[in-house]
C-alpha cells in the first residue's frame, strides 16, 4: 500500500486548539473475503500519538474495529498561534505516516 500522509486541520479558541485528522488507510479486519473467496489479511492502525510541540499529549491503541480511512477529532489546551501539532500511527504490518499542521 502507498502510505499517504496524516490529513491535519486546526483551529484555535480561547486558548483552546480543535484538532481535526483524516487517516487514509484501509483498516481490514482480516475476516472478510474476497470475491474469490480466500480472506483479506488483517491490516489496520494499532497506535496513534499526538504531540503538541514535540511533547506527547495523547497516544492511542486501536484495533481490526476501527473504520476505513479513521476521522479523528480532539482538543489541546494551551495552544498559541505557532504551535505544531504532530500525529502519527503505526500499523499491524510495520507501516507508519504523520501530519503536522503549525497552528495559525
Amino acid at each position: 500500500m502507498a502510505v499517504k500522509p496524516v490529513k491535519i486541520r486546526g483551529k484555535i479558541k480561547q486558548g483552546v486548539a480543535q484538532i481535526k485528522a483524516l487517516m487514509p488507510h484501509p483498516m481490514e479486519t482480516g475476516t472478510r473475503r474476497a470475491a474469490d473467496g480466500s480472506i483479506i489479511p488483517a491490516h489496520y492502525i494499532e497506535e496513534v500519538v499526538c504531540k503538541h510541540n514535540g511533547k506527547v499529549t495523547m497516544k492511542a491503541l486501536w484495533g481490526a474495529s476501527v473504520s476505513k480511512n479513521p476521522y479523528f477529532a480532539f482538543k489541546v489546551k494551551g495552544a498559541v498561534s505557532g504551535d505544531t501539532i504532530t500525529i502519527t500511527w503505526a500499523d499491524n504490518l510495520g507501516e507508519s505516516a504523520s501530519g503536522e499542521l503549525t497552528l495559525k
